[in-house]
């Protein structure tokens, strides 16, 4: 559900979508609180609890004197500290490229782990990343029904928890497990391996109110390229 309209989330919400599309580029300055006040028109206290709300996700910082800049454009930003694994690839020369494999509302069994965080129905997105233009991660997403209205265009070109973000489904934080397991016949076919192991991540993601909004499985094939975490200082 969204939340009620509060002014000083309605600015931040529209700034940081102009963050997100790239109206004020990382590394710019935003307008200043004046502008913003004019082009909101709302009075100066609402701009400052907007900026200051949006510096608390560091996605931009204010220095007396210099105006607010813009840190990132990533969604929940504040839980990044550890590099993406995606991004790693990419900065690693690696070309990592994706592909939706189904989109659907599917009904989940009651003792599924899975309904135990997301209820009865669920978006299920298959999502397949290749690595130099070999399978290397299948993902099963199970998602709240509220994405239902997503296209399966947007799931391709968009990063997920910015699709997610734009549905007001706030994320304070994730919890990931990892195991080794032996590999199906349908996950050696789709990772087009003959290898029996490889590597699962469960993701738990989890709303403002302590509920689960995601809930993802994600299989590695490990032989292929090993899975590595990367932390800033």
């Amino acid at each position: 559900m969204r939340r009620k309209s509060v002014l000083y989330l309605d600015v931040a919400e529209q700034i940081k979508s102009d963050i997100m599309n790239g109206t004020y580029p990382v590394g710019s300055l935003l307008p200043t609180e004046a502008e913003l006040e004019r082009l909101f028109d709302v009075s100066k206290i609402t701009v400052r609890r907007a900026i200051e709300l949006l510096s608390s996700e560091e996605l931009v910082e204010k220095k007396s004197g210099k105006g607010t800049t813009v840190l990132s454009n990533r969604p929940y930003n504040k839980l990044s500290k550890a590099g993406t694994f995606t991004e790693y690839l990419n900065d690693s020369g690696q070309k990592v490229a994706k592909k939706i494999l189904k989109l659907e509302k599917v009904t989940l069994e009651i003792d599924s782990p899975i309904y135990a965080c997301l209820g009865a129905e669920a978006i299920k997105v298959a999502r397949l990343y290749t690595l130099d233009d070999r399978p290397y991660i299948f993902f099963n997403y199970y998602l709240p029904t509220i994405m239902a209205d997503v296209p399966v265009e947007d799931f391709e070109q968009e990063s997920l928890y910015r699709l997610m973000d734009q549905h007001g489904i706030e994320i304070i934080k994730f919890e990931d497990s990892f195991q080794t397991v032996e590999l199906t016949s349908e996950q050696q076919e789709t990772l087009a391996t003959s290898e029996k192991n490889g590597l699962k991540r469960i993701r738990k993601s989890v709303g403002l109110s302590g509920e689960i909004v995601e809930f993802s499985e994600a299989i590695y094939n490990t032989a292929l390229y090993p899975y590595v975490i990367e932390y800033e200082a």
